[in-house]
């Protein structure tokens, strides 16, 4: 399993994406703390920390990026969401549900939900702040090996992003086109 090192951010290929949300049910399922037959049975509502948009025609899984300088964090008037290894955390407890994080993230990553186990709706102070977490619980307590939504794309369109990797990967792609152009005048 690839753990993510810091700065790491899932990322989704729309050229192979299908739309199908099976990535959305998996993140669900994982933050639910119970299994897709309990949820239904019991009827608790799961809530997905990615969301997949249609735009034209074009379909994208799209979750918390992992911002290097995230405007989440700068703009929470608590300090409940933080970074901390290379992760952008929300401490839940801390969270009072007044939406800024919301309004200022670029991708749109962040929700405010409440918890129905708590009673809570969207509009009492049970609401919290919730996005993608890069399945850090499961990960870090060795619960599973994998990132639930990556795990569960038919097409492997999901994939976690070294950005160190990446940005040395597209440095080299970038080079190879300059020395390529230069050669062929």
């Amino acid at each position: 399993m690839e753990r993510a090192k810091e700065n790491s951010f899932i990322y989704a290929d729309p050229r192979k994406c299908l739309g199908c949300k099976n990535c959305e049910l998996a993140c669900a399922i994982a933050h639910a703390d119970c299994d897709l037959q309990t949820a239904v049975t019991q009827g608790l509502q799961l809530q997905p920390r990615n969301s997949v948009v249609q735009v034209d025609d074009m379909v994208m899984p799209m979750q918390c990026r992992q911002c290097e300088d995230a405007p989440c964090a700068l703009a929470c008037p608590i300090g409940a969401i933080y970074q901390e290894d290379g992760l952008v955390k929300i401490n839940e407890k801390n969270c009072v549900g007044c939406k800024v994080c919301v309004m200022v993230c670029p991708f749109g990553a962040i929700t405010i939900r409440a918890d129905k186990k708590e009673g809570g709706n969207s509009r009492t102070k049970k609401a919290k702040a919730r996005k993608c977490d890069l399945c850090y619980s499961r990960i870090k307590d060795n619960k599973e090996k994998s990132y639930a939504c990556i795990e569960a794309c038919p097409t492997k369109a999901i994939m976690l992003i070294d950005l160190e990797s990446y940005r040395n990967k597209l440095f080299k792609t970038r080079a190879k086109e300059l020395a390529e152009a230069h050669t062929h005048k």
